[in-house]
């Protein structure tokens, strides 16, 4: 395969080839056990019929792996490497199920010519809903080789063992084959009738083991190669005209300095207006020169009267569970409560801004793209140029983070349209304004919550209406015998006279939003029946896994039941998200004359059954914990109509390395329940984690995200 350049010692590290076209591809793997979806037609037999696929995957095993003459085994995955580990974590469930080595197998990830079809990289969904998809493969293919080898050795299935690629025959241990031997000189189309199980977790020796990420000395070392890297010979630089602001539509515009400019070259096709040159920093340059004018909407909403708009542009509420009735409750409290909690658009302020090549060839083009997304991002492309998707090839390399920032691909069509135009490649990359202009935001909201206490303290009744956020999690898990949760719009797709600007999924899609609103609440009702807040949620849980982590989490902290506020600056906050359960607790400091909070230790707890990669899975709670902190205390997203005001990191500030407290994790031990995501539950319970520790050392309660300094003095002025 022909890869970029790379150290004998990184073999099995490699992200995916910088270019390989098919032709190349099945020269170089030859013989072997092929397992590739996209087959020759020529060799490729048809496959039995198959159970339909889960999810939309492909059933045929082939298509996820392949067992190379010398042993090492290529998995092919349409999943991408932003950071979260899956590199690492998706090799270890094929080296189980498989029984190689896990330094045998190398990673192809994110290529749309040589992967599987793929839903794109989001919603902690690798490991949850594609893990069991790529064991099952592995299973599978490893029978297959058990088939062969019983034909090979002249022995019963039964007597065989399959251990690190080798099979040996357990009767006589000097009889053996390797997974090489069998595959050289064939090529293999041979499935099941009935796939395999995968292995049970007792019998695991790779997964639950913390193995090294095989992207960490690439990325420390600056060897790592992002869609921004990449160059080819003659490739041009596109700078884009964008608007001022959103909506606005342009009505008059004049190029004549830009074309005079020396290199320079300006496109129009459409509404898409752009300047190439070989520099970028020149191509910057001349687009300066453009002069447009543009016929800009009235703002009629900012991002102090947005919450009042979303009240009053709210879509009708879809109720999303309902038990008890509300007014059976009402009946039984003697202390009600009725607040409202709000939280301010976010933007993912990812490190890497959107970045895209495109080279256009022979009628196909291909792009190198910054996306969580490639299978997307080639339809999108396919679309723009008038291509049939097979016409054009989506290759990933390392995304410098997604968050959901990264599902769509605007810089890649922008940049394949471009390179049409040059008959060549070319280069788009975002600066930092056009990424806070362009990005999605996670959206802003208001949950409004009502409910009650009995004369015992226990909650009576829960009412929870949230608007604009979404409704995942919103549902109340604690024992609450009438609720009702109703939900208002949210973070999906095009959101028509709700939100001002486009929205989307953000680091745990809806769940961030919920969760402050709802452990807020809980929070100051414990207060109110003058309840320990650990205490009062026990009282109130009976699902065992959350009384688990909550337990586990009480412990690691050392956690000293004492009513709130106590003065002590200490929170907790549960969550569930998405089959993975979570609490944390924090302890904070708050300046009470700058307003400024420091979070100085946080402890989370996580179940997420089965732990693929533990050091990895720590590392992104750990990430988890640091990335919140912002949506907690200073990231907002400030504007007025469709102008964007925040324009860099001066004005919308992100969590510094100064920031970060001391943090501990605790991974429960869950062997028997299937493994959920981990690469964004932790996030979730930081704003609540937060606003109980600051009521806690304060005694304020602060209802809006972020807690910023001025928002924090100004409610500690209120109370005096």
């Amino acid at each position: 395969m022909k890869y970029e350049d790379e150290a004998p010692a990184n073999r099995g590290d490699r992200t995916g080839p910088a270019e390989l076209d098919r032709r190349e591809f099945f020269r170089r793997v030859g013989m072997g056990l092929t397992v590739f979806f996209v087959a020759d037609p020529v060799l490729a037999q048809p496959e039995p019929a198959r159970p339909p696929g889960r999810q939309g995957y492909p059933t045929d095993f082939n298509a996820y792996l392949r067992i190379g003459e010398d042993g090492r085994v290529t998995c092919f995955v349409g999943k991408v490497e932003l950071g979260q580990g899956t590199k690492t974590s998706l090799a270890q469930l094929l080296a189980e199920d498989l029984d190689v080595p896990l330094e045998s197998v190398d990673m192809v990830m994110g290529d749309t010519e040589l992967c599987p079809w793929d839903m794109g990289t989001f919603g902690s969904l690798s490991i949850r809903m594609f893990g069991p998809v790529l064991r099952s493969a592995a299973a599978e293919a490893r029978a297959v080789l058990l088939a062969m080898a019983a034909e090979r050795l002249k022995a019963p299935v039964g007597r065989l063992e399959a251990k690190g690629g080798v099979i040996t025959d357990t009767a006589d241990r000097t009889r053996r084959v390797t997974y090489a031997q069998l595959t050289r000189g064939k090529r293999i189309e041979r499935h099941l009738e009935k796939p395999p199980a995968v292995k049970p977790a007792p019998a695991f020796t790779v997964i639950g083991q913390s193995a090294p990420r095989r992207d960490a000395l690439e990325k420390v070392t600056g060897q790592a190669k992002y869609a921004g890297d990449f160059a080819f010979p003659g490739m041009l630089h596109g700078k884009v005209l964008r608007p001022p602001v959103h909506g606005a539509k342009l009505t008059s515009l004049d190029t004549s300095a830009a074309e005079r400019f020396e290199g320079a070259r300006v496109v129009r096709d459409g509404d898409l207006v752009a300047v190439l040159h070989e520099r970028p920093d020149l191509a910057e340059k001349a687009l300066g020169l453009i002069r447009a004018q543009f016929d800009r909407p009235a703002a009629t909403v900012d991002d102090r009267s947005i919450f009042d708009h979303l009240v009053r542009a709210a879509p009708a509420g879809e109720v999303v569970h309902e038990s008890g009735s509300l007014g059976e409750g009402e009946k039984l409290a003697t202390l009600r409560f009725d607040e409202t909690y709000l939280n301010s658009y976010v933007a993912h302020a990812t490190l890497e801004t959107h970045s895209a090549v495109a080279k256009m060839e022979d009628g196909r083009v291909t792009v190198w793209a910054s996306t969580q997304a490639p299978f997307i991002v080639r339809g999108q492309v396919a679309e723009a140029l008038g291509l049939p998707p097979e016409k054009v090839r989506v290759i990933t390399p390392y995304v410098g983070a997604g968050f959901g920032g990264k599902t769509g691909g605007l810089q890649a069509v922008e940049a394949a349209r471009l390179a049409r135009i040059a008959g060549g490649s070319v280069q788009v990359v975002w600066d930092r304004a056009e990424e806070f202009f362009h990005d999605t935001f996670r959206p802003a909201a208001v949950v409004r919550i009502r409910s009650g206490l009995t004369g015992v303290g226990r909650v009576a009744f829960w009412d929870f209406d949230v608007i604009g956020a979404g409704d995942r999690e919103a549902k109340q898990f604690y024992d609450v015998a009438h609720q009702r949760t109703v939900s208002h719009g949210g973070w999906h797709g095009e959101q028509t006279g709700l939100h001002p600007f486009g929205v989307g999924p953000w680091r745990a899609p809806s769940v961030n939003t919920n969760t402050f609103a709802r452990e807020s609440h809980i929070d100051l009702m414990a207060s109110r029946a003058g309840a320990d807040p650990v205490e009062f949620r026990l009282s109130h849980l009976t699902d065992p896994r959350m009384r688990r982590v909550l337990s586990a989490a009480a412990e690691k902290f050392g956690w000293k039941p004492q009513p709130a506020p106590s003065g002590r600056g200490v929170g907790v906050a549960c969550a569930i998200y998405l089959g993975t359960y979570v609490a944390t607790m924090a302890e904070a400091a708050v300046d009470r004359d700058s307003g400024r909070v420091r979070v100085k230790r946080v402890v989370c707890a996580q179940d997420m059954g089965v732990v693929v990669n533990p050091e990895g899975a720590r590392q992104q709670m750990e990430g988890s914990i640091t990335m919140g902190l912002g949506y907690a205390l200073t990231e907002e997203v400030r504007f007025r109509g469709g102008e964007i005001l925040e324009r860099n990191f001066d004005t919308y500030e992100i969590p510094r390395f100064s920031w970060v407290p001391e943090i501990e994790t605790v991974l429960i031990d869950a062997p028997d329940v299937p493994a959920s995501g981990g690469g964004e539950p932790p996030i979730v319970c930081m704003g609540a984690v937060v606003a109980n520790a600051i009521h806690d050392a304060a005694g304020v309660r602060m209802r809006q995200l972020p807690m910023a300094p001025a928002r924090l003095k100004e409610a500690m002025a209120r109370k005096g």
